[in-house]
């Protein structure tokens, strides 16, 4: 069973190929990931679909089920949809198998996912939209300061006096960065304040759904070091008994879990079919 997944994000489209020959091996074989950068979403969701196609050795006709989550009602050619959800559970499961919850930060906002030991959503809760606490925010604030945003990590964790912006909301937390680039703060000390004010509402998630143990961290924000480590500081802090762990793969999470899915609801419905005709 070759199936895929694509996650259509606000800003960027994920997507992957797996080879799953049963429900307990699913082996990434082609992965993609394009930015949408105001180009058509639709010419942005098929280039990055070609991409992970290639880059698997697969031809669009070797995939017997493919996958979407979410914004992916929009993708025309899907078998089917899954809730994100849903998914970055069963992928952040599948990253790391230790994980009962997945942290999935994304563009917009910050989410925390409780999941049993078969990846069944249990509980969930998020963060306001408006929250200075999501990518996009982040994005906003890297691009102010001049920095790429690979590099974002590796300065936050040479701070030695972060300065931690007031505002909740992210247009007063953007201000606050204006003022501190006005009274000389360094950059890395700035960077440090934004990551340690989003770990707080990210930690504050954590423990609102009552979260213990080990973490997958997903999404595009799994790969800013100097975001984890801030995450894990504040933790501390807190003395909450969590552990964040990130994969490779982070930011496909939501397209794993949806190939995932896909590829096992395609054995159902074969099964069933085969029983139908038996």
């Amino acid at each position: 069973m070759i199936s895929a997944g694509i996650d259509v994000g606000s800003n960027a489209v994920k997507c992957v190929v797996i080879d799953s020959p049963s429900d307990e091996v699913n082996d990434v074989i082609g992965r993609s990931v394009l930015r949408v950068r105001g180009r058509a979403l639709e010419e942005v969701i098929r280039a990055a679909y070609d991409k992970a196609l290639e880059a698997a050795g697969k031809s669009e006709s070797d995939v017997g089920y493919l996958a979407t989550t979410g914004e992916g009602e929009v993708v025309d050619f899907r078998t089917g949809h899954f809730y994100s959800m849903t998914t970055h559970a069963r992928g952040g499961m599948h990253l790391i198998p230790e994980a009962r919850a997945a942290l999935d930060i994304g563009a917009l906002h910050g989410r925390v996912i409780r999941m049993d030991e078969r990846g069944k959503v249990l509980d969930y809760r998020m963060t306001s939209q408006c929250a200075s606490g999501s990518g996009q925010f982040l994005e906003n604030i890297s691009r102010y300061l001049g920095v790429a945003l690979d590099e974002v990590g590796s300065l936050s964790q040479r701070a030695d006096d972060a300065e931690v912006p007031s505002g909740i909301c992210a247009v007063l937390a953007e201000t606050d960065v204006i003022n501190m680039v006005s009274r000389g703060i360094s950059t890395a000390n700035i960077l440090k304040g934004i990551h340690l004010s989003m770990a707080g509402r990210l930690v504050k998630l954590l423990k609102s759904a009552k979260v213990t143990g080990v973490v997958a961290v997903t999404g595009g924000l799994a790969a800013d070091t100097g975001l984890i480590a801030a995450m894990a500081e504040v933790a501390t802090e807190r003395e909450l008994d969590i552990d964040l762990r990130t994969h490779p793969d982070s930011a496909h999470a939501g397209s794993i879990g949806a190939a995932i899915w896909g590829a096992f609801r395609a054995r159902k419905l074969g099964t069933l079919e085969g029983l139908a005709t038996a």
